[in-house]
C-alpha cells in the first residue's frame, strides 16, 4: 500500500482546517499587504521558480528508482506505465531547467497549480472510504482544488482575473476570507468531533 493510503483523516483535516484558518484570518488581519502580494505573485521573478522545484520534486519523489530508502517512501506504482519511470526520473529535472529558463510569464500561477495538483491526492487518500459523512468536506475542498489547479496550469491569466475581481471592493475580498475561515472553521470542528480514529 502506498504511503498516502496510511494518512489519517483526522489528521489531514486538521492540517487542511489550520491552513485555511491561518490563510484566511491572515486576508481579514493585513486586506492591503495580502493584495499587494498577489498582485506581484504570478510574475514574481524567483518565486515561481522555487514552487515548480518544490512541485517537480514532489513529482519526482513519486517516481523515484528503488533502493534509495526515504528517497523511496513515496514512489508509487503506475501500472503498465512503470516502464516510463526512468525516462520520467531524467525528464523531470530536465523539465525544471527548461521551465524555469524559457517560461517566464505567470510562471508562479503555473507552478502553485502544479503544487495544488500534487496536494490533492494525499487528501483525497485520507478521505477516501471513511465512515463519517462529514468527511465529505476534504473531498469537496481537494476536488475545488484539483479544478482551480488545472485551470492555473492551462490559463494562468485567470488567476490575475479572478483576484482582480475579489479585491475590487473590500466587500468581496471580505466575503470571501470569511468563507474560506468559515470552511476551515467547519473543518476543524468535524476533524476534533468526527474523524479521531479514522
Amino acid at each position: 500500500m502506498h504511503i498516502y493510503k496510511h494518512i489519517p483523516l483526522f489528521a489531514a483535516g486538521l492540517v487542511l482546517a489550520l491552513w485555511l484558518i491561518g490563510l484566511h484570518l491572515l486576508m481579514l488581519a493585513k486586506p492591503a499587504q495580502v493584495q499587494g502580494f498577489l498582485h506581484k505573485f504570478p510574475r514574481h521573478p524567483w518565486l515561481g521558480q522555487v514552487i515548480l522545484g518544490i512541485g517537480l520534486a514532489w513529482f519526482w519523489l513519486l517516481i523515484a528508482p528503488d533502493g534509495l530508502g526515504s528517497l523511496s517512501a513515496l514512489a508509487m506504482d503506475l501500472g503498465e506505465f512503470n516502464g516510463a519511470k526512468p525516462l520520467l526520473q531524467w525528464l523531470v529535472p530536465l523539465s525544471l531547467v527548461l521551465v524555469s529558463m524559457s517560461v517566464r510569464d505567470f510562471l508562479a500561477v503555473r507552478a502553485l497549480g502544479l503544487l495544488g495538483l500534487m496536494a490533492a491526492s494525499p487528501l483525497l487518500e485520507a478521505a477516501f472510504l471513511k465512515q463519517p459523512a462529514s468527511r465529505l468536506l476534504v473531498p469537496v475542498f481537494a476536488y475545488a482544488m484539483l479544478t482551480a489547479s488545472m485551470f492555473c496550469v492551462g490559463m494562468p491569466y485567470l488567476f490575475r482575473n479572478a483576484l482582480t475581481w475579489v479585491s475590487a471592493t473590500p466587500q468581496r475580498w471580505t466575503a470571501m476570507a470569511v468563507a474560506g475561515l468559515g470552511y476551515g472553521i467547519a473543518t476543524l470542528i468535524c476533524a476534533l468531533a468526527f474523524w479521531r480514529g479514522y
